[in-house]
């Protein structure tokens, strides 16, 4: 058997997981990213079966100036230790059965998705998710990069998505489309409110998220930066310095 990001390391629900497994050999531990609603759990899984870990790199905190949102390292695991790092492609038999890592970055710089090729299936953490669009935290989530993922997606023929949250999605090209269309109208929100005079994320923040509880603002800040990074390595806007929280910014030839 294996287990894909077990959760947190709490103590109920790492017995829970045990329970599940009851007499079958527990091989692998697998880690799309390591948020700490992820993976924490499996250093207690290896030690108490001596499952192996594998799956993404290890968190490697960034040096950018884009540093911006509330205590980005501590929604890290920043104690996974992984036995084995998969790269794009590597592949893990498990049983008679073939998981396969693909490099999806853009939620986090180190995560991957699983497909099970038998299954035309695909496990996708919280890079396509049922309940809610992804997060994209600079500097370690990059909007470009996770664009770039979805298209890498749009070019398969999976047939069902298992995600890390909320249901299975059972129709991943329609869904695809829907999210990425999303996604370019946030991005011509964004342009839009600049036209308008807007100078500064919490403006920007304020318009388009008007109706948004003020609670998920911060979230909304950062996913909003992560669009003007990418806009501004498009050339199609610039700002003061370096792109961060507290930057002004204009759209090019306005």
């Amino acid at each position: 058997m294996a287990i894909i990001d077990p959760g947190p390391d709490d103590p109920s629900h790492i017995e829970a997981l045990l329970a599940s497994v009851g007499g079958e050999k527990l091989r692998y531990v697998l880690v799309t990213h390591t948020h700490r609603d992820h993976s924490p759990a499996a250093r207690a899984l290896r030690a108490a079966t001596g499952a192996m870990i594998a799956g993404c790199a290890p968190y490697a905190p960034s040096n950018s100036p884009s540093v911006g949102g509330p205590n980005l390292d501590a929604a890290h695991d920043l104690t996974y230790q992984p036995d084995i790092v998969l790269k794009d492609g590597d592949a893990l038999a498990i049983g008679d059965v073939s998981l396969v890592a693909l490099s999806t970055p853009g939620h986090t710089a180190n995560h991957l998705c699983f497909a099970l090729a038998n299954d035309e299936a695909l496990f996708t953490g919280d890079h396509v998710m049922a309940w809610a669009t992804t997060v994209i935290a600079p500097p370690d989530g990059s909007m470009r990069d996770y664009m770039a993922s979805v298209e890498q997606l749009r070019r398969r023929r999976d047939r069902i998505y298992w995600p890390g949250h909320g249901e299975p999605i059972r129709d991943p090209q329609r869904y695809l489309r829907a999210l990425v269309h999303h996604r370019r109208a946030r991005e011509a929100a964004i342009l839009q409110r600049l036209e308008a005079g807007d100078e500064t994320i919490a403006e920007i923040v304020a318009k388009i998220y008007e109706g948004v509880d003020k609670r998920l603002h911060p979230a909304a800040a950062m996913t909003a930066l992560a669009h003007l990074e990418d806009l501004i390595a498009r050339g199609l806007v610039a700002c003061t310095g370096q792109p961060v929280l507290q930057a002004r910014f204009w759209r090019r030839g306005g």
